[in-house]
């Protein structure tokens, strides 16, 4: 499977108690598939899926992908610490119906590039389903281009989820690796990455601006390069003012204005102040965010 277009990274909806909330679950999915999602990307970053136990993680599986039922395909993240768990939510997910698996490297310690090899092996060794590395620095780990190499000779590991600003290592995989299905990850970079072969984009401000991603994609696609670079900086100006405020809290933020009662945290993540929220929007406003 070779993913395209437009992916939101899917939040997870959770009430004030830290269960998730279904109801919001299935409208938000329902109008983002009307609003013309390509594809979802459940449990990851955005989704706070590292920190999901593993019943609450194989719960937003199950529902998501009951909601979405194969209208889209969804990748669902299933990293953790534990590596055996990890292995239990993938096999989990390919039974639920997941068109594929991603997860980022092993966490805090250095393995080094066997051990990452080994961990994605193993991986893929656990489904039948592909498996999409995340490429995230906040990790920690550098994927090398002879790294990426090694790794995708690996059957059923096709895809890499590229949310990092190296899209000189990008052109060095296309360049070596003909068929790799390269994701662009920075919802500010979407344009470099599609000019440096990005087949698809999965990002957080898809959850409330993806109709001016959808059209940022398709000018790109069409030829209109003015056009993808005018609205480009559109969204950029927006996701410049979230990253001091965590994005994945200013986006429940957003939402929470657009009509989704998503605005709480999952712990330890932190809630905004009634003052610090105010603020947020009045400078998201001026940035051009429109509701």
């Amino acid at each position: 499977m070779k993913f395209e277009g437009v992916m939101p990274a899917l939040i997870t909806p959770v009430t004030k108690e830290g269960k998730l909330n279904k109801t919001v679950l299935k409208q938000l999915i329902e109008d983002l598939i009307a609003q013309g999602a390509d594809g979802f990307y459940i449990g990851g970053a955005t989704g706070e899926g590292v920190v999901l136990d593993a019943e609450l993680h194989k719960e937003l599986t199950h529902e998501s992908l009951a909601i979405v039922n194969g209208r889209v395909p969804c990748i669902i993240h299933v990293a953790r610490m534990n590596y055996h768990e990890m292995i239990d939510l993938a096999q989990y997910a390919e039974k639920a119906g997941a068109a594929a698996i991603s997860a980022i490297p092993p966490l805090f310690y250095k393995y080094g590039d066997d051990g990452i090899y080994d961990y994605y092996k193993g991986l893929a060794d656990s489904v039948k389903i592909p498996v999409v590395i995340y490429n995230n620095p906040n990790t920690g780990v550098t994927f090398t281009t002879p790294l990426l190499e090694r790794l995708f000779k690996i059957e059923n590991l096709t895809a890499i989820k590229w949310t990092n600003y190296d899209y000189s290592s990008v052109l060095q995989l296309k360049d070596r690796v003909k068929d790799a299905n390269i994701i662009n990850g920075p919802d500010e970079m979407l344009v470099l990455g599609l000019a440096a072969g990005c087949d698809a984009c999965i990002g957080t401000t898809y959850n409330f601006q993806l109709p001016l991603i959808k059209k940022i994609y398709n000018a790109y696609r069409t030829g209109d390069i003015a056009l993808a670079r005018e609205l480009q900086t559109k969204v950029s100006k927006i996701v410049n003012v979230m990253i001091p405020w965590n994005v994945i809290m200013a986006t429940k933020l957003i939402l929470s204005k657009q009509g989704y009662d998503v605005n709480y945290p999952l712990y330890p993540m932190q809630s905004y102040t009634g003052e610090q929220e105010d603020q947020l929007m009045a400078q998201l406003i001026e940035a051009g965010l429109e509701l």
